[in-house]
């Protein structure tokens, strides 16, 4: 891997993709983008409104219904994705630069951790995409009835700040592959991958409209293609409040569908059976892995009683020496939160943990060192002696802050891991294999790991339950949101 210092930053084309075209916002306003680590203006990306996402949808429409996509095989398609996909790869270091000096993470997360993953999962796609399979049906009488899988049409993409290219590909894998069209709409943070992500495309050899990417604020880009009438469905990646209201803009325009991938307050749960050198390494970068900007982080440790002692100190003393800093900096471990905003909101989690009478173990704190000063540093906090009903214990911080409580028996375990309003994923750690099989059956999440966490593979789902969402990425199970089921019945003849 290059040392990112060496390497020169290749921005984007800062336009709207529209219709294969590259266009200035119809009223041609323009936000700052802006670099975590040192608090400077990285550039002026396009400000898209209403007016712009009205443009991609009809464009997005027309390629869908009338444009060459419409006509193209599942395997013609594939293969689009497929050089698509190497594309990326091939690129992952100049996306990965772009990426760090967006986000804040490190250069060697942003390859190693969002980009590389990204052109595997759009690869992944672009295998199934002349697999999607209808099916017969044993009806009763004389019929000839079969199922067929249709792409629901237009999709919108809403795609979070915290994996910007890896999470747009989960979006784009099976929504390409499945037949329909896209308008990208990235976080306002981190737009430039998703319009570099668009470029490619076009070199790729995507037909005008397939891959539309409007840049803006929420409110009102994002807003009008929640409501836009013409878009059939919505892959958003975020939080649970502005879920809400993509509910309400979907049940007052046209009932579009929703793939919805939400919040997590991950509970990593520590038997005294546990190999501890496995589960301290899991546990400390379960939270301080992407600065702890991670859906599925593992923002609680749940640890027996008679383990608790042994474990939790390990894990205070592992943060302490980790190293923040520089993200371009091969050396540097955990780099800067995404905004000053995310910052000012981990503080604040930080603060009311001290309120509520949990014990700062590591960090707890901004990071004022030297040259950190002028970014959105925060050092790496382990809280001890947290109870389940504080705050730290049950919101998503989205920052690099871990709670560890005590629990007595598995009962209790169960109890405090299903505790929080959030089902998205949780690890087990125990040589008891038993146990942990059948602890996993009631834990309520949709990913349970059994001594490991944070493995991913683009054949697994991902997904989550109660307020974490509904739908799944990743693997076939994703492409079931993408598509529409259609039975259509034959009467045959009668035989003499």
């Amino acid at each position: 891997m290059s040392d990112a210092r060496s390497l020169t930053p290749q921005l984007p084309v800062l336009q709207l993709l529209i219709e294969g075209q590259w266009t200035d916002p119809v009223e041609g306003g323009t936000f700052p983008v802006t670099n975590p680590a040192t608090g400077q203006r990285l550039c002026d990306a396009p400000s898209g409104t209403a007016a712009d996402v009205d443009r991609a949808v009809k464009a997005a429409r027309r390629a869908f219904e009338s444009g060459p996509w419409s006509r193209m095989t599942g395997r013609e398609r594939g293969r689009l994705v497929r050089k698509l996909a190497d594309l990326l790869w091939e690129r992952r270091e100049e996306f990965a630069l772009i990426e760090s000096l967006n986000n804040g993470k490190t250069f060697r997360d942003a390859v190693r951790g969002d980009v590389a993953p990204g052109a595997g999962t759009l690869a992944y796609f672009a295998d199934l995409a002349g697999g999607v399979l209808g099916e017969v049906l044993p009806v009763a009488g004389p019929f000839h009835t079969y199922c067929l899988k249709e792409p629901v049409g237009v999709v919108g993409a809403i795609v979070p700040w915290n994996y910007p290219t890896c999470l747009l590909c989960w979006k784009l894998g099976p929504a390409l592959a499945s037949g329909c069209t896209v308008v990208v709409k990235p976080s306002e943070y981190t737009p430039l991958t998703a319009l570099k992500l668009g470029a490619l495309a076009l070199e790729a050899g995507f037909p005008p409209g397939v891959l539309n990417v409007v840049t803006g604020y929420g409110d009102p880009a994002g807003e009008a293609l929640a409501r836009h009438p013409d878009v059939d469905k919505i892959s958003f990646t975020g939080s649970a409040r502005t879920a809400r209201r993509l509910m309400q803009a979907s049940a007052g325009s046209n009932l579009k569908k929703l793939t919805l991938e939400l919040g997590g307050k991950s509970p990593q749960v520590i038997f005294p059976d546990a190999d501890f050198d496995r589960a301290v390494e899991a546990c400390f970068w379960g939270i301080f892995g992407n600065k702890g900007e991670t859906c599925n982080a593992g923002s609680r440790v749940l640890v027996h009683e008679r383990a608790y002692d042994a474990f939790v100190p390990r894990l205070a003393e592992r943060a302490k020496a980790l190293r923040v800093g520089d993200p371009l900096d091969p050396s540097t471990e955990m780099g800067a939160q995404v905004s000053q905003r995310q910052l000012d909101i981990i503080l604040g989690y930080i603060e009311t943990g001290m309120k509520q009478g949990a014990r700062v173990l590591a960090g707890g704190e901004r990071d004022l060192e030297g040259e950190k000063s002028r970014g959105y540093f925060v050092k790496p906090t382990i809280f001890g002696d947290v109870k389940p009903e504080m705050r730290i214990a049950q919101e998503e911080i989205f920052g690099p802050v871990l709670s560890c409580l005590r629990f007595r028996d598995d009962a209790e375990a169960l109890s405090i891991a299903n505790g929080t309003p959030y089902g998205l994923a949780a690890s087990l750690w125990t040589r008891d294999v038993a146990r942990a099989h059948a602890l996993a059956r009631q834990v309520k999440s949709g990913v349970v790991w059994i001594n490991c966490f944070n493995e991913f593979d683009d054949a697994a789902p991902f997904g989550g339950y109660k307020e974490s969402g509904w739908g799944r990425d990743l693997s076939h199970h994703a492409l079931e949101g993408y598509l529409q089921t259609k039975a259509v019945w034959t009467q045959l003849p009668s035989l003499p």
